[in-house]
């Protein structure tokens, strides 16, 4: 049978099987899927304070397979797929339901749909959302420090786009690749500021870079972590 269990902020999901055995064994597989086999007779407390206070361990173990997960399978959406969000892996956890929504729920992201097949729809429509709510919180501060530079954006905007994390119009637009939104903060804030430079120097020379440097000295640190996680 499949049990959940609260723990903190968590939720962990497990299932529960009853075999002859003396006492209670918990594994976590690859796929980061938990069985616990209980003896049986034994009762649903027990069990379960047995499970909370090996709760730290699973967390764990699943953190543990979750980081060799390969970054560029193709994806099928469906429940315990892990997906980038700011940086982090999280599990999906599709949940049959007539309304649809999409939230970040501790280790989890959310779909609440009635058709798992609109999973892929709706995930990057929230992936959408949290962009333009993330890039602009990300983006005012560092507008206002390029002010003594007496330059500023037209706009900023989001655009999926195939080669690029972002890019400048000699009209002043900032464009945002929506897929930066899976990246951490200081990957989102490095781009912004890659952009912000290019309103100072229009191309890659040497004061350009001399600008970033001054500007985000740990930029080349931040450049390399944006092409591994998501290249």
């Amino acid at each position: 049978m499949l049990r959940t269990l609260k723990y903190g902020s968590e939720q962990i999901s497990y299932t529960l099987t009853f075999c002859n055995r003396k006492t209670l064994g918990i594994t976590v597989h690859p796929d980061r899927s938990t069985e616990v086999k209980a003896p049986i007779g034994s009762s649903m407390e027990k069990i379960e304070e047995k499970v909370r206070k090996k709760a730290p361990w699973i967390l764990k173990q699943q953190d543990h397979f979750l980081s060799f997960e390969p970054r560029n399978t193709k994806r099928k959406y469906v429940s315990g797929e892990s997906h980038l969000y700011l940086g982090r892996q999280y599990q999906l956890l599709l949940i049959k339901s007539d309304e649809e929504i999409v939230k970040h729920t501790g280790r989890n992201i959310e779909i609440r749909t009635s058709n798992p097949s609109k999973a892929k729809e709706l995930l990057n429509a929230w992936y959408l959302e949290k962009s333009k709510i993330w890039f602009q919180t990300i983006a005012q501060p560092l507008i206002e420090r390029f002010e003594k530079y007496q330059v500023a954006p037209k706009t900023i905007e989001i655009r999926k786009m195939n080669n690029r994390w972002g890019s400048c119009s000699t009209q002043g637009r900032i464009l945002l690749n929506p897929e930066l939104i899976k990246a951490p903060k200081a990957c989102i804030e490095y781009v912004i500021i890659h952009e912000l430079c290019h309103l100072v120097y229009r191309d890659h020379t040497k004061a350009f870079f001399d600008l970033q440097q001054k500007e985000f000295p740990e930029w080349k640190k931040w450049k390399n972590k944006l092409e591994t996680l998501l290249a």
